[in-house]
């Protein structure tokens, strides 16, 4: 997978990086254009995290999927995870609201919030986390998240930090996005190939032009309420034996000619 590092600016349009840390980030992001997958991509993001930013002790990467399944596809140590995991439990916290409120949220100190008192009180005392930095990522509408920077001191994170932080969660963005743009490249041209196949089989069988086999899945599909793919699927499927044979309209119906058994 690639990935092209966003160099980001402050108010007045200039870089609030250093040099260094610009050039650290774009080691980073060179590591995940060479990464083997999203995953590691990832990795590669939350240990970039944690040896740039002096302030951070653990990392993480939250990802949310049709507004409602979340996981931790990446993290630099179990107490990142823990500290993710408690806010998915509780059903609040910095991650969270940074996902919710599509914003930046950071805690100077989890001993003295109030915001998410059930998700602060647990990990100042269970995990040992002081300060807390959550940078959203904005995927795409079924897909949101946040890197999730996590320190064990109080008052931790600096607007440097930030700025960093912002950097790095943009090329994560990115990479998402690149990721999803392959998926659903991917998935459209299987589903074609699916349907074709499907054609196919109801031209053989029944001897319909291309058109007249489509027709026959679109009804199909309408009937039943159902996707077009998800009917060409079923019909590949219940159409080939355990040889990968064509079966009859007869054994497809579960009755074999001749008394027989249907895929005998």
């Amino acid at each position: 997978m690639t990935a092209a590092a966003k160099r980001p600016a402050d108010a007045t349009g200039a870089s609030a990086m250093t040099e260094d840390r610009w050039d650290r980030v774009s080691e980073v992001v060179l590591s995940m254009g060479e990464a083997d997958g999203l995953t590691q991509a990832l990795e590669a993001v939350v240990a970039g995290a944690k040896s740039i930013i002096e302030p951070v002790d653990h990392a993480a990467v939250s990802l949310m999927r049709w507004h409602r399944h979340i996981n931790t596809p990446a993290a630099t140590d179990d107490i990142a995870r823990r500290g993710d995991q408690l806010q998915y439990d509780a059903g609040d916290g910095p991650c969270l609201q940074a996902i919710r409120d599509h914003e930046s949220v950071t805690s100077s100190d989890l001993l003295d919030e109030v915001r998410w008192p059930r998700w602060s009180r647990r990990a100042a005392d269970e995990l040992g986390v002081r300060s807390a930095l959550c940078l959203h990522l904005f995927v795409s509408h079924d897909t949101l998240g946040a890197l999730n920077l996590y320190s064990d001191r109080p008052n931790a994170f600096t607007a440097d930090d930030r700025t960093t932080g912002l950097a790095l969660a943009a090329n994560v963005a990115m990479a998402l996005n690149s990721e999803q743009s392959l998926e659903a490249r991917t998935t459209s041209v299987a589903g074609a190939a699916i349907i074709a196949q499907a054609q196919g089989l109801l031209m053989h069988r029944y001897e319909l032009p291309p058109s007249g086999a489509f027709l026959v899945l679109a009804k199909a599909a309408q009937r039943e309420d159902t996707t077009l793919r998800l009917v060409a699927r079923t019909l590949v499927d219940n159409a080939l034996d355990r040889r990968g044979e064509l079966r009859t309209p007869a054994e497809v119906r579960g009755r074999a000619p001749d008394g027989q058994e249907p895929g005998a």
